[in-house]
């Protein structure tokens, strides 16, 4: 039976690498897009959230501020 195994077992072990290392390559750069997608998408809500807090700012800056009042002795 151990004579018969070099005939059972292929010797070539290239084409399983090849195989691996495409999968590999190929996880790698979905796993990239995916990271730099998410960072784009937290980049847009940040500056989406900064102008709205600027513009509150604003706002809160036009306001009238009834607490000033009371701070003035």
């Amino acid at each position: 039976m151990s004579k018969n195994l070099p005939y059972i077992i292929p010797s070539s072990h290239n084409s399983v690498d090849e195989t691996f290392a495409a999968h590999q390559t190929t996880h790698q750069f979905y796993q990239e897009v995916q990271t730099r997608s998410e960072f784009q998408r937290y980049c847009e809500w940040y500056y989406t959230t900064a102008q709205r807090n600027r513009q509150d700012l604003e706002k809160m800056r036009g306001e009238l501020n009834i607490f000033q009042w009371f701070r003035r002795r």
